[in-house]
Protein backbone atom coordinates (compact mmCIF):
# COMPACT_ATOMS: atom_id res chain seq x y z
CA UNK A 1 0.00 0.00 0.00
CA UNK A 2 2.83 2.44 0.81
CA UNK A 3 4.46 1.70 -2.54
CA UNK A 4 1.18 2.60 -4.24
CA UNK A 5 0.96 5.83 -2.21
CA UNK A 6 4.47 6.85 -3.22
CA UNK A 7 3.75 6.08 -6.87
CA UNK A 8 0.60 8.19 -6.77
CA UNK A 9 2.44 11.04 -5.04
CA UNK A 10 5.28 11.07 -7.55
CA UNK A 11 2.85 10.87 -10.47
CA UNK A 12 0.86 13.73 -8.98
CA UNK A 13 4.00 15.82 -8.58
CA UNK A 14 4.91 15.22 -12.22
CA UNK A 15 1.43 16.20 -13.39
CA UNK A 16 1.39 19.34 -11.28
CA UNK A 17 4.81 20.39 -12.49
CA UNK A 18 3.78 19.93 -16.09
CA UNK A 19 0.51 21.78 -15.55
CA UNK A 20 2.24 24.71 -13.89
CA UNK A 21 4.97 24.75 -16.49
CA UNK A 22 2.30 24.97 -19.18
CA UNK A 23 0.55 27.78 -17.30
CA UNK A 24 3.70 29.83 -16.82
CA UNK A 25 5.66 29.14 -20.01
CA UNK A 26 3.40 27.52 -22.58
CA UNK A 27 4.66 24.42 -24.39
CA UNK A 28 8.29 25.33 -23.74
CA UNK A 29 7.58 25.70 -20.05
CA UNK A 30 5.73 22.39 -20.04
CA UNK A 31 8.72 20.48 -21.42
CA UNK A 32 11.12 22.22 -19.04
CA UNK A 33 8.82 21.46 -16.11
CA UNK A 34 8.65 17.80 -17.15
CA UNK A 35 12.44 17.57 -17.06
CA UNK A 36 12.55 19.22 -13.64
CA UNK A 37 9.83 16.87 -12.42
CA UNK A 38 11.85 13.80 -13.43
CA UNK A 39 14.87 15.10 -11.52
CA UNK A 40 12.74 15.92 -8.46
CA UNK A 41 11.05 12.52 -8.52
CA UNK A 42 14.43 10.81 -8.39
CA UNK A 43 15.60 13.24 -5.73
CA UNK A 44 12.46 12.73 -3.64
CA UNK A 45 13.13 8.99 -3.51
CA UNK A 46 16.86 9.09 -2.83
CA UNK A 47 17.35 12.31 -0.90
CA UNK A 48 14.06 13.32 0.76
CA UNK A 49 15.23 11.92 4.11
CA UNK A 50 18.43 13.99 4.00
CA UNK A 51 16.44 17.07 3.02
CA UNK A 52 14.07 16.56 5.96
CA UNK A 53 16.96 16.25 8.41
CA UNK A 54 18.63 19.31 6.93
CA UNK A 55 15.41 21.32 7.07
CA UNK A 56 15.11 20.46 10.77
CA UNK A 57 18.82 21.26 11.30
CA UNK A 58 19.18 17.87 12.95
CA UNK A 59 22.59 16.82 14.23
CA UNK A 60 23.61 13.17 14.43
CA UNK A 61 24.67 12.13 17.93
CA UNK A 62 26.91 9.28 19.03
CA UNK A 63 26.21 6.76 21.82
CA UNK A 64 28.67 8.70 23.96
CA UNK A 65 26.75 11.95 23.43
CA UNK A 66 23.27 10.49 24.01
CA UNK A 67 23.63 7.06 25.66
CA UNK A 68 20.03 6.69 26.91
CA UNK A 69 18.53 7.72 23.59
CA UNK A 70 20.78 5.33 21.67
CA UNK A 71 19.89 2.51 24.07
CA UNK A 72 16.17 3.10 23.52
CA UNK A 73 16.57 3.10 19.74
CA UNK A 74 18.64 -0.08 19.87
CA UNK A 75 16.22 -1.96 22.12
CA UNK A 76 13.14 -0.95 20.13
CA UNK A 77 14.64 -1.56 16.70
CA UNK A 78 15.70 -5.01 17.89
CA UNK A 79 12.13 -5.72 19.04
CA UNK A 80 10.84 -4.49 15.67
CA UNK A 81 13.32 -6.67 13.79
CA UNK A 82 14.90 -3.81 11.83
CA UNK A 83 18.44 -2.41 11.67
CA UNK A 84 19.20 0.27 14.26
CA UNK A 85 18.41 3.69 12.72
CA UNK A 86 20.75 6.64 13.02
CA UNK A 87 20.01 8.94 15.94
CA UNK A 88 19.66 12.72 15.60
CA UNK A 89 18.92 15.56 18.00
CA UNK A 90 17.37 18.86 16.91
CA UNK A 91 18.22 21.97 18.92
CA UNK A 92 14.63 23.19 19.10
CA UNK A 93 12.80 24.02 22.36
CA UNK A 94 9.48 22.98 20.81
CA UNK A 95 8.97 19.37 21.97
CA UNK A 96 8.59 16.97 19.07
CA UNK A 97 10.15 14.06 17.16
CA UNK A 98 10.10 12.44 13.72
CA UNK A 99 11.49 9.52 11.74
CA UNK A 100 12.70 9.53 8.17
CA UNK A 101 14.35 7.29 5.58
CA UNK A 102 13.35 5.50 2.39
CA UNK A 103 13.60 2.06 4.06
CA UNK A 104 14.63 0.49 7.40
CA UNK A 105 18.21 0.14 6.16
CA UNK A 106 18.47 3.91 5.60
CA UNK A 107 16.43 5.32 8.47
CA UNK A 108 16.88 7.91 11.19
CA UNK A 109 15.07 8.98 14.36
CA UNK A 110 15.27 12.63 15.36
CA UNK A 111 14.10 14.18 18.63
CA UNK A 112 13.96 17.84 19.63
CA UNK A 113 15.80 19.03 22.73
CA UNK A 114 12.49 20.40 23.98
CA UNK A 115 11.08 16.87 24.06
CA UNK A 116 14.01 15.54 26.07
CA UNK A 117 13.57 18.41 28.55
CA UNK A 118 9.92 17.75 29.45
CA UNK A 119 9.34 13.99 29.08
CA UNK A 120 10.19 11.21 31.49
CA UNK A 121 12.30 8.27 30.36
CA UNK A 122 9.21 6.08 29.90
CA UNK A 123 7.53 8.79 27.83
CA UNK A 124 10.59 9.24 25.59
CA UNK A 125 10.65 5.45 25.20
CA UNK A 126 7.03 5.57 24.00
CA UNK A 127 7.77 8.32 21.50
CA UNK A 128 10.80 6.48 20.12
CA UNK A 129 8.67 3.32 19.85
CA UNK A 130 6.15 5.28 17.77
CA UNK A 131 8.90 6.46 15.41
CA UNK A 132 10.40 2.96 15.15
CA UNK A 133 6.90 1.72 14.23
CA UNK A 134 6.84 4.23 11.36
CA UNK A 135 10.14 2.83 10.12
CA UNK A 136 9.06 -0.80 10.52
CA UNK A 137 5.82 -0.11 8.64
CA UNK A 138 7.80 1.73 5.92
CA UNK A 139 5.79 4.89 6.43
CA UNK A 140 8.89 7.03 6.38
CA UNK A 141 9.36 7.06 2.61
CA UNK A 142 5.77 8.14 2.11
CA UNK A 143 6.14 10.80 4.81
CA UNK A 144 9.34 12.29 3.46
CA UNK A 145 8.13 12.23 -0.14
CA UNK A 146 4.94 14.02 0.93
CA UNK A 147 7.04 16.71 2.60
CA UNK A 148 9.21 17.09 -0.51
CA UNK A 149 6.17 17.22 -2.79
CA UNK A 150 4.48 19.83 -0.61
CA UNK A 151 7.60 21.99 -0.63
CA UNK A 152 7.85 21.72 -4.42
CA UNK A 153 4.21 22.65 -4.84
CA UNK A 154 4.68 25.73 -2.67
CA UNK A 155 7.70 26.75 -4.72
CA UNK A 156 5.77 26.42 -7.96
CA UNK A 157 2.84 28.35 -6.51
CA UNK A 158 5.20 31.22 -5.71
CA UNK A 159 6.53 31.10 -9.26
CA UNK A 160 2.97 31.26 -10.60
CA UNK A 161 2.21 34.26 -8.40
CA UNK A 162 5.34 36.04 -9.62
CA UNK A 163 4.46 35.31 -13.23
CA UNK A 164 0.90 36.51 -12.74
CA UNK A 165 2.07 39.82 -11.27
CA UNK A 166 4.00 40.47 -14.47
CA UNK A 167 1.19 39.51 -16.79
CA UNK A 168 2.39 35.99 -17.53
CA UNK A 169 6.09 36.74 -17.56
CA UNK A 170 8.00 33.74 -18.81
CA UNK A 171 5.46 32.47 -21.32
CA UNK A 172 6.97 30.93 -24.37
CA UNK A 173 6.90 32.26 -27.92
CA UNK A 174 3.81 30.17 -28.55
CA UNK A 175 2.03 32.46 -26.03
CA UNK A 176 0.06 29.51 -24.75
CA UNK A 177 0.73 30.20 -21.09
CA UNK A 178 -2.19 30.75 -18.75
CA UNK A 179 -3.51 34.27 -18.30
CA UNK A 180 -2.61 36.12 -15.07
CA UNK A 181 -5.97 35.44 -13.42
CA UNK A 182 -5.63 31.74 -14.14
CA UNK A 183 -2.12 31.72 -12.73
CA UNK A 184 -3.24 33.37 -9.51
CA UNK A 185 -6.03 30.81 -9.17
CA UNK A 186 -3.51 28.01 -9.69
CA UNK A 187 -1.16 29.55 -7.13
CA UNK A 188 -3.98 29.51 -4.58
CA UNK A 189 -5.32 26.04 -5.38
CA UNK A 190 -1.97 24.21 -5.56
CA UNK A 191 -0.95 24.66 -1.89
CA UNK A 192 -4.46 23.61 -0.81
CA UNK A 193 -4.05 20.45 -2.88
CA UNK A 194 -0.76 19.81 -1.11
CA UNK A 195 -2.40 20.15 2.30
CA UNK A 196 -5.23 17.80 1.35
CA UNK A 197 -2.67 15.26 0.15
CA UNK A 198 -0.76 15.56 3.41
CA UNK A 199 -3.92 15.01 5.44
CA UNK A 200 -4.88 11.96 3.40
CA UNK A 201 -1.62 10.11 4.00
CA UNK A 202 -0.86 11.37 7.49
CA UNK A 203 -3.85 10.64 9.68
CA UNK A 204 -4.22 6.91 9.13
CA UNK A 205 -0.52 6.17 9.52
CA UNK A 206 -0.39 8.05 12.86
CA UNK A 207 -3.05 5.79 14.39
CA UNK A 208 -1.23 2.73 13.09
CA UNK A 209 2.14 3.92 14.42
CA UNK A 210 0.56 4.65 17.82
CA UNK A 211 -0.80 1.09 18.00
CA UNK A 212 2.45 -0.59 16.97
CA UNK A 213 4.51 1.79 19.07
CA UNK A 214 2.55 0.79 22.18
CA UNK A 215 3.09 -2.89 21.35
CA UNK A 216 6.81 -2.38 20.86
CA UNK A 217 7.11 -0.44 24.11
CA UNK A 218 5.04 -3.04 25.98
CA UNK A 219 2.67 -0.40 27.32
CA UNK A 220 0.52 2.39 25.97
CA UNK A 221 0.86 4.69 28.98
CA UNK A 222 4.24 6.17 28.11
CA UNK A 223 3.15 7.19 24.60
CA UNK A 224 -0.29 8.44 25.65
CA UNK A 225 1.19 10.59 28.44
CA UNK A 226 3.85 11.87 26.05
CA UNK A 227 1.27 12.87 23.45
CA UNK A 228 -0.63 14.97 25.98
CA UNK A 229 2.55 16.74 27.10
CA UNK A 230 3.73 17.29 23.54
CA UNK A 231 0.34 18.69 22.55
CA UNK A 232 0.56 21.28 25.32
CA UNK A 233 4.23 22.00 24.67
CA UNK A 234 3.94 22.61 20.94
CA UNK A 235 0.98 24.93 21.54
CA UNK A 236 3.09 27.22 23.73
CA UNK A 237 6.62 26.93 22.39
CA UNK A 238 7.18 28.27 18.83
CA UNK A 239 9.01 26.12 16.31
CA UNK A 240 10.86 26.96 13.12
CA UNK A 241 9.35 23.95 11.32
CA UNK A 242 7.59 24.83 8.07
CA UNK A 243 4.20 23.59 6.93
CA UNK A 244 5.70 21.24 4.33
CA UNK A 245 7.54 19.18 6.95
CA UNK A 246 4.90 19.38 9.70
CA UNK A 247 3.34 15.96 8.83
CA UNK A 248 6.63 14.22 9.63
CA UNK A 249 6.33 14.96 13.35
CA UNK A 250 4.61 12.90 16.02
CA UNK A 251 2.33 15.85 16.91
CA UNK A 252 1.41 18.87 14.83
CA UNK A 253 4.26 21.40 15.37
CA UNK A 254 2.22 24.31 14.01
CA UNK A 255 -0.54 24.17 16.61
CA UNK A 256 -1.27 27.60 17.97
CA UNK A 257 -0.39 29.46 14.78
CA UNK A 258 -3.96 30.54 14.18
CA UNK A 259 -7.40 29.03 13.81
CA UNK A 260 -7.06 28.77 10.02
CA UNK A 261 -4.44 26.03 10.44
CA UNK A 262 -7.04 23.89 12.24
CA UNK A 263 -8.92 23.55 8.96
CA UNK A 264 -5.92 21.73 7.49
CA UNK A 265 -4.69 19.61 10.39
CA UNK A 266 -2.41 16.86 9.11
CA UNK A 267 -2.59 14.95 12.41
CA UNK A 268 -5.56 13.30 14.13
CA UNK A 269 -6.69 15.02 17.36
CA UNK A 270 -4.42 13.99 20.23
CA UNK A 271 -7.45 13.28 22.42
CA UNK A 272 -8.64 10.69 19.89
CA UNK A 273 -5.18 9.13 19.66
CA UNK A 274 -4.92 8.88 23.45
CA UNK A 275 -8.40 7.35 23.64
CA UNK A 276 -7.45 4.67 21.13
CA UNK A 277 -4.19 3.99 22.98
CA UNK A 278 -5.99 3.62 26.30
CA UNK A 279 -8.37 1.13 24.69
CA UNK A 280 -5.51 -1.13 23.61
CA UNK A 281 -4.94 -4.34 25.55
CA UNK A 282 -1.24 -3.69 26.12
CA UNK A 283 0.20 -4.47 29.54
CA UNK A 284 3.35 -2.81 30.83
Amino acid sequence: MNTLKVTILLAGLTGLFVMMGKAIGGNTGMFIAFGIAVVMNVGAYWFSDKLALKAARAQEVTPQQAPELHEMVEVLSDRAGIPKPKVYVVNDPSPNAFATGRNPQNAAVAVNTGLLDILTKDEVFGVVAHEIAHIKNRDTLTMTVVATVAGAISMLANMAQFAALFGGLGRGDDDEGMNPIGMLALAIVAPVMALIMQMAVSRAREFEADKWGAKLAGTSSGLSNALLKLERGTAHVPTRTDAAHAPLYIVNPLKGRGSLMKLFMTHPPVEERVSKLNALNVNG
